[in-house]
């Protein structure tokens, strides 16, 4: 009752204006973007205002458990906000990148153009350069033309954005090397239907050879095979709760070198790089011999099949479930040493409480304990630049009055929606 007096107390009156807090419509001068900061601005200042004790209205200053849930509910309620303008900027920078992407594909074709006039100087213009032109022309008109028709989706780069809206480092992989082996089948295709002599469209039919490409072969099965196979992993994995995935607001370049949480990982950043590695010698091999697959030497094919298979064992290796480790009664300085009572706070120790990416507070808030038959949801507990409270490792939650004397299971359910272990407490009278 304190809680709910102390809020209507404090609540600010609304104005009438359609645009207060920044709106997402065409004619406002404040987009998705600009709203998404206020809101991200004033949730910061209201966080770390009530971490430094500021704001607590003298309904609920007396109780400690009270002030800490009124506390929790406006910043859970400050950061619902949040997040609903930051899905309406990843919405809205979804649909703005397909002409980005388009650009970038035509401003690529433009760079080869110009590249090839340079290296024409001196040597001619010749039917090959004619050829990659024109299979750079078509493979640009086929990316955008598929990026119209996904441009809600982030045009060109839809096919490699994953379920969870994060560039997936596996499908960015292959589509590089899908677009590589099209690009030189459709210099050879340009070539064999400009040679005028059997010998010379000999010649190129013979450059389709597998015994010409077989390296550049394998290294694309396997690296399609891979984004399937990751994939499946993956939603496998999620829904046996032994990894814990949740939905990013937008995505971003460097969704390609790290994990959910933004952290640089080895297994991506090492893919990544060798993958890139052989791509640029691949396509030298292409300008220099752009009468046959490019050829690429076993060696490095082999280089690409060990990195591609680390990528793939770390896939495996990452994540587990969640898990509770210990429950013990939270004791303040003064406090005497007693069993667990209803009422009194509990600390559960564990680890996996916060899945990678779930740090914001509107992810936080969502976490809950189960003690017994009541769900108790974790408390935001503000301090300068973050929350104490909950944490990976940490959760300290109330025991409610509801929670019968006896035996009872507790259980975390993570923001991700994966449910730890069972562990037994005795709540006492």
């Amino acid at each position: 009752m304190a809680v709910q007096e102390a809020r209507q107390g404090t609540e600010a009156p609304r104005g009438a204006g359609a645009h207060d807090g920044g709106c997402t419509c065409g004619d406002c001068p404040h987009g998705a973007r600009a709203g998404h900061r206020r809101a991200q601005a004033e949730f910061l200042l209201q966080r770390d205002g009530f971490a430094a004790g500021h704001g607590l209205p003298a309904a609920v200053a007396h109780s400690v458990s009270a002030s800490r849930q009124w506390v929790s509910e406006e910043l859970t309620q400050s950061a619902e906000l949040v997040a609903e303008r930051g899905r309406a900027e990843g919405e809205a920078w979804l649909t703005r990148l397909w002409l980005r992407t388009a650009a970038t594909v035509w401003a690529a074709v433009v760079t080869l153009l110009l590249v090839q006039s340079l290296t024409a100087v001196g040597a001619g213009w010749s039917d090959a350069r004619t050829a990659g032109l024109l299979a750079a022309l078509v493979v640009a008109g086929a990316l955008t033309t598929a990026s119209w028709f996904h441009r809600a989706r982030g045009g060109a780069l839809a096919p490699v954005i994953g379920e969870d809206n994060r560039l997936s480092t596996s499908r960015a992989v292959a589509a590089a090397w899908v677009l590589l082996v099209a690009y030189a089948v459709l210099v050879l295709v340009g070539r064999l239907a400009a040679a005028s002599g059997h010998a010379e469209r000999d010649a190129l039919l013979s450059g389709l050879d597998l015994s010409r490409g077989a390296g550049v072969v394998t290294v694309l099965a396997v690296v399609c095979g891979i984004a399937v196979l990751v994939r499946r992993v993956v939603g496998v994995r999620v829904l046996a709760q032994r990894l814990q995935k949740v939905r990013a607001s937008r995505p971003r370049a460097a969704d390609l070198l790290t994990d959910d949480a933004g952290r640089g990982t080895f297994a991506d950043i090492q893919y990544v790089v060798i993958s890139a590695v052989a791509l640029v010698f691949a396509a030298v091999r292409l300008a220099r011999r752009p009468d046959q697959l490019p050829d690429l030497p076993w060696g490095l094919a082999v280089v690409v099949l060990v990195s591609a298979a680390t990528y793939l064992a770390g896939k495996y290796a990452e994540g587990g479930r969640p898990v509770i480790l210990s429950v013990v009664r939270a004791r303040e300085a003064g406090d005497l040493d007693a069993p667990i009572r209803t009422g009194d706070d509990i600390e559960i120790r564990g680890a996996g409480f916060v899945p990678p990416g779930a740090q914001t507070a509107d992810r936080l808030s969502r976490m809950v304990v189960r003690i017994g038959p009541v769900h108790v949801h974790v408390p935001l507990v503000p301090v300068t630049g973050g929350f104490s409270n909950p944490t990976d490792a940490v959760l300290t939650v109330p025991v409610p009055a509801d929670v019968e004397p006896g035996r009872v299971d507790v259980q975390v359910v993570t923001a991700a929606g994966a449910e730890t272990n069972r562990y037994a407490i005795d709540v006492t009278d």
